[in-house]
């Protein structure tokens, strides 16, 4: 069941990335909506993978980032200037709730944040936030949060001896450094 899991969370995950990496150089939405519907199709997994090993700050990442995922389509669909102002903040407040449930959970646990993978899991979070939300904004920057979070997230599995996830998150860098690039060549800047 776990390589059936890291097979099903790390391609869709490395998919999303292929699809939103190559959306930065249309302005179309015909790459970004199946980059956010793609992403949501990986979630499960990843949320079992991480609850399964008590990484509990990734694990909560990884639902939180669902209504930003959602935003995405949305902002994709009908454009920024469309979605009222309450539905941004309603997303606001689900992630950030559950990044403190996922850390109040992990510091009693683990007795505080005193191990490399919790200090890896806050690489993750961090990317995964920062990152998820830049991006359903059409915001470059978010690929930068984005290699944090592969780079976190693969070190955190290698650990966990998950090599199938450690090697699609190899991969996932070079979509988020092309994502990136792409983003800054749209936006003119070299």
């Amino acid at each position: 069941m776990d390589l059936f899991l890291q097979v099903w969370g790390g391609l869709f995950y490395l998919l999303a990335k292929v699809f939103l990496a190559h959306a930065e150089g249309e302005e179309s939405s015909k790459w970004r909506i199946p980059g956010w519907f793609v992403y949501l199709y990986g979630i499960p997994p990843w949320v079992l993978i991480l609850a399964e090993e008590h990484n509990w700050i990734a694990m909560t990442i990884e639902v939180g980032a669902a209504p930003a995922m959602i935003l995405g389509i949305i902002f994709a669909k009908k454009g920024r200037e469309d979605i009222p102002p309450l539905l941004d903040n309603l997303t606001k407040v689900f992630v950030y709730g559950l990044i403190i449930a996922g850390f109040g959970y992990s510091i009693y646990e683990f007795g505080g944040i005193n191990s490399f993978s919790q200090i890896l899991e806050c690489g993750i979070t961090a990317g995964s936030l920062v990152g998820t939300y830049l991006l359903s904004k059409k915001d470059g920057q978010g690929w930068l949060w984005f290699v944090l979070m592969n780079v976190s997230m693969g070190t955190l599995m290698g650990m966990q001896e998950k090599w199938i996830l450690v090697l699609l998150q190899v991969v996932s860098l070079y979509f988020a450094i092309s994502g990136y690039r792409r983003s800054r060549r749209r936006n003119g800047k070299r």
